[in-house]
């Protein structure tokens, strides 16, 4: 069978060749339901847009794309500044996408569908799977970044991460050094996301390396990870009876971190005096708030290098190339929310 062409998905889908055209080009003006009858078609036939290959024979848009779940998190805003920089540096533009988290959108990105201008996707998925990516993963230059799991067989794609486990592991520790026995944690994501679950793998190692035994009622689940989700998290969490109430928590990011405090602050309690938090992503947000947020600040700059890299090596390639997973670095800052020690922010 041939090479499944423009005129095939248009007959499937019951629509004018210039419609799935459209559709294929991410192009306006075109309704809902029929842009769902066309992919539904290109997923059914298998079509993939040829423009790498054209690419190939005629040079490179020199265009980009960081496709992230959600711009208003201030972690993706600071993550797309890096990328844009490096890349800007290697002479590539990036296009900025939010996926908000549908598996439809992100797949759309990282198989290029809809995407004939671009040489290639940085893409943070939240819902895509490796069995949706598996088939596609040599068909447009893709690199994925976040916490997903893709372990062995199952990597799918270039992957830049870095290593949740450890990050709880340490962040935590450091909660039971000061002597909190009743160490919470907000972040346990009901989606079951990779993220959730391995930041509450290393929250359980520290936990038992400390001598404190983990706590169900201590885990509070959450949809999202963002300020909503804490403040009902830690509403919930103050709700337990007393001797199980926390008295430090862990919040799976600074945005959950946020949404925290503010319910500690309507229950007139004091941060750190009678509950220590501590987040995940080293947001200015943190950093800056009364008291300023401890946290684990993953070093942006170097995912976004590394990712950029990894793109631009595979865009560069004519050839398949073996998948990389590439580990970025991290560290503990220790700040006001937990040691409750006041310093001067740096200028």
């Amino acid at each position: 069978m041939g090479a499944v062409t423009l005129k095939d998905v248009a007959e499937r889908a019951g629509v004018s060749i210039k419609t799935v055209s459209n559709v294929v080009r991410n192009a306006p003006r075109v309704s809902d339901a029929t842009r769902v009858r066309v992919m539904e078609a290109v997923g059914e036939l298998g079509y993939r847009p040829n423009a790498s290959a054209r690419r190939l024979r005629t040079g490179r848009s020199g265009l980009i794309a960081l496709a992230v779940p959600d711009l208003t998190t201030p972690y993706f805003a600071e993550l797309a500044h890096h990328v844009t920089r490096e890349a800007s540096d290697r002479g590539f533009t990036v296009l900025i996408e939010e996926t908000r988290g549908d598996a439809r959108e992100e797949l759309r990105l990282a198989t290029g569908v809809g995407a004939s201008l671009l040489d290639g996707v940085i893409l943070s998925p939240l819902r895509v799977s490796p069995a949706d990516l598996a088939p596609v993963a040599d068909e447009f230059p893709l690199v994925l970044l976040g916490e997903r799991s893709y372990g062995g067989e199952q990597v799918v794609a270039d992957h830049v991460l870095i290593d949740n486990v450890a990050a709880a592991r340490e962040v935590t520790a450091h909660l039971a050094s000061l002597g909190r026995t009743r160490i919470g944690a907000i972040g346990v994501d009901e989606q079951g996301s990779a993220t959730s679950r391995q930041r509450l793998t290393g929250f359980q190692q520290a936990l038992y390396e400390a001598g404190l035994r983990f706590d169900p009622r201590l885990a509070a689940q959450v949809g999202e990870f963002d300020r909503p989700n804490g403040l009902a998290a830690m509403r919930t969490l103050l709700g337990l009876p007393d001797g199980v109430r926390p008295d430090a928590v862990f919040c799976f990011s600074d945005m959950l971190a946020v949404g925290a405090r503010r319910a500690l602050y309507e229950a007139g309690l004091d941060i750190p005096g009678d509950v220590a938090v501590a987040g995940v992503d080293g947001s200015a947000e943190g950093l800056y708030s009364t008291p300023s947020l401890t946290s684990v600040v993953p070093d942006q700059a170097s995912i976004a290098a590394m990712a950029v890299s990894c793109l631009v090596t595979r865009i560069g390639s004519e050839d398949p190339l073996p998948y990389e997973v590439r580990t970025a670095p991290h560290r503990l800052a220790v700040r006001e929310s937990t040691d409750g020690v006041r310093r001067p922010l740096p200028t």
